[in-house]
């Protein structure tokens, strides 16, 4: 005999906050559950981040917006670094954190804007003008650009209706369409961004100096405390002395791609989606035609490391990227070319088309494939120069191998990765990750604050940098539970989950007051999630939707172990009783739809 849920109703919901979707799915949960201990910590977890980063906002950031620093142009603390200090305010938010998070990080946003367009350098050429122009960083490498764009380009998960927003968003990937003239960043023809510096001004098309890296000259002695450990401004000249080679593509470039999204996901303008794959289809094609690697130069006539001698693994940040320290003389290996994943995400992100994680999973599995016993054991080469690979460790190259199984879901991309908390977790076989992972994080947060109240820097003898280890917004564990998600992290990018949630009533994004959640389960077409209301006297409703963009699609429904209801929507609303839970499993078809920043209500608060 089948068991039917004794409180389970799906009907047309109408007239929810003056609203009625005549396509929306009502649950109603009235199943007292006991507030399990991983909700209250989800809660309380919450609320303790809140509390930390208004604190940090008060120190570090003035009544403009402006962060309280010493402004300097480079890749050693520079704008991008800036901004970086709020890095996660937007996924705590759009987790269910207060408003009041949602407006500083957007009052900090504007305040860096205008902040870096009144900083000038003296010495560096491109930034006399301002270190920002058209309110966007004026030319730099998108390691950085990206750093200085991982609140902007998460914005849209609160808050895509704000019209400056929208605005900036079309703007930034005009830059990259050939839609400014100030900034003719890309070859429409060989289908590349001409130089690893661009942006708003355009790309610079000659060898970088370490000027043009680091900065102007500053006073550091006992004054700052330098990044990379520089104890003089000239080891800042000699840390950057070999970046020179920066004219052509590289991989790192297609971090622009993200913009691209941004401004598709708005109003699914088809310019933007047409760019963003072609784009990706030249690197694509770059890689077959490599041999299956991603090379990490192309000249400006399109052929690969054309720009470097001939070198596909040449060029700053490339394969071939080994530079020495100079305060330790010891070699560093400096190869960024994993970041071009970006760009590859992106594109299955609109499509679902697997052929965009292909190219990435062979170039992995080509480059394990040359490992080799070295003193007794199995070694593994992660660079690449002109007496071939190098840079052995014990460790499998496995750069974007996370990535390609959370998109994938696939068994085989699965097997490259080693266990972790939360995949164990994911298995079945450790049930007490929730709480272990919760529960470290408020000793995380207790240790920010305690830095944030130790620090005695002033504003003069402070750089853009030095506060964001101190940055307590702790939202990890709370993604990979809460919503099924991997950390954009500093790359720029945009929020990568299986579900996500919205307030009807607030109308805003993420769960509602009291209602916790927990993602127990993800497969290549279910998802298992509780909710669970912890308030014991008022009900609770609220939206999931499928992906983080809607990309995904819901096709059935079982409330615990009852049997399967059919569904086929974005977005299904809960309302939960006072003090009621329960667990539900969708069945879930993956990237069939096309991305949008519209909330449920649509794309206006």
């Amino acid at each position: 005999m089948v068991r039917r849920p004794l409180f389970l109703v799906i009907a047309v919901l109408v007239g929810l906050s003056g609203e009625s979707r005549a396509a929306d799915n009502v649950v109603r949960v009235a199943s007292p559950m006991t507030p399990p201990a991983w909700a209250l910590l989800e809660r309380e977890l919450l609320r303790a981040n809140a509390a930390a980063c208004r604190e940090f906002h008060a120190k570090y950031f003035d009544e403009r917006g402006f962060l309280l620093c010493v402004e300097r142009w480079g890749g050693d603390d520079g704008p991008d670094d800036a901004i970086e200090n709020l890095m996660d305010w937007p996924i705590l938010h759009a987790l269910g954190g207060p408003d009041d998070i949602l407006s500083l990080y957007k009052k900090s946003w504007e305040g860096h804007l205008r902040q870096f367009t009144l900083a000038r350098t003296t010495d560096v050429p491109m930034a006399r003008d301002g270190m920002y122009y058209k309110e966007f960083p004026v030319t730099f490498d998108w390691l950085h650009n990206g750093e200085g764009l991982v609140v902007f380009n998460l914005q849209g998960l609160s808050d895509p209706g704000d019209i400056r927003f929208q605005q900036r968003v079309r703007r930034y990937a005009g830059f990259y369409l050939n839609e400014d003239p100030d900034a003719p960043n890309y070859d429409s023809k060989h289908k590349l961004i001409r130089s690893l510096f661009n942006g708003s001004r355009g790309p610079l098309l000659r060898k970088a100096t370490a000027l043009d890296w680091a900065g102007d000259p500053i006073e550091i002695g006992h004054r700052f405390r330098l990044g990379h450990g520089e104890r003089s401004y000239d080891e800042m000249l000699a840390h950057f002395k070999d970046y020179n080679d920066i004219v052509g593509d590289h991989p790192q470039n297609l971090s622009a791609t993200t913009l691209a999204l941004n401004a598709y996901m708005l109003a699914h303008e088809a310019k933007y989606k047409q760019w963003l794959l072609e784009y990706v289809d030249a690197w694509r094609d770059r890689m077959r035609e490599n041999g299956g690697i991603i090379p990490t130069n192309v000249g400006l006539d399109g052929k690969i490391g054309s720009a470097t001698d001939g070198k596909w693994w040449g060029g700053v940040y490339g394969w071939g990227f080994s530079v020495v320290v100079p305060q330790t003389g010891k070699l560093a290996h400096r190869n960024l070319h994993h970041m071009g994943l970006i760009g590859f995400g992106n594109a299955y992100l609109l499509t679902g088309d697997d052929s965009y994680l292909d190219p990435w999973r062979k170039m992995i599995d080509l480059i394990n494939a040359q490992g080799r016993m070295i003193d007794g054991r199995m070694m593994y080469p992660h660079m690449h120069g002109a007496d071939g690979w190098y840079d052995f460790t014990p460790a499998k190259y496995d750069q974007g191998a996370f990535d390609l199984w959370y998109w994938s879901m696939s068994d085989a991309d699965r097997a490259r990765l080693p266990d972790n908390g939360w995949l164990s977790y994911l298995d079945g076989k450790n049930p007490a990750y929730p709480e272990e992972s919760l529960r470290h994080d408020f000793a995380t947060i207790r240790n920010k604050v305690a830095a944030i109240r130790a620090d005695t820097t002033t504003p003069d003898t402070r750089l853009a940098d030095d506060p964001l280890d101190k940055n307590p917004a702790t939202v990890q564990a709370l993604n990979q539970l809460m919503l099924g998600g991997i950390q954009p992290g500093r790359r720029g990018t945009v929020l990568h989950c299986r579900v996500r949630y919205f307030d009807p009533n607030a109308r805003r994004a993420g769960l509602p007051k009291d209602v916790a959640a927990l993602v127990e389960s993800l497969t290549a077409d279910s998802t298992v999630v509780s909710l669970v209301n912890l308030s014991q006297i008022e009900s609770r409703t609220v939206v999931i939707q499928a992906g983080g963009y809607g990309e995904h699609q819901f096709t059935s429904l079982a409330i615990n172990d009852t049997a399967e209801t059919p569904l086929d929507t974005i977005h299904l609303t809960i309302r939960l009783e006072p003090g009621c839970g329960t667990k539900l499993r969708l069945g879930t078809k993956r990237y069939v739809n096309q991305p949008t920043l519209a909330m449920p209500w649509g794309l206006g608060q």
